[in-house]
């Protein structure tokens, strides 16, 4: 019988999702059903778009940190990822 692979819960905009332990911030964004890390000036929704830390529009508040790259950061357990999905 396979070992179940380790796992861990976060929060992402007071939506708990569980997650593979070391999956990507973005990963817990899917997964809570938010397509949308921040706002632009003009309001649109923006999203994770190269996934190696380049293109700077995953940037979300994790743990009270602000600005911190969704798709290098890593989930651990008890993580709380806040978005600017909601204007």
């Amino acid at each position: 019988m396979p070992t179940p692979e380790p796992s861990c819960i976060v929060t992402v905009d007071a939506i708990t999702v569980e997650v593979p332990a070391g999956a990507s911030a973005v990963a817990a964004l899917v997964a809570a059903g938010t397509l949308c890390t921040r706002r632009s000036a003009t309001g649109r929704p923006r999203f994770a778009v190269c996934g190696i830390g380049q293109c700077q529009e995953c940037r979300v508040t994790v743990d009270g940190k602000a600005n911190v790259l969704a798709c290098r950061t890593l989930c651990k357990e008890g993580m709380r990822i806040v978005t600017g999905a909601h204007p």
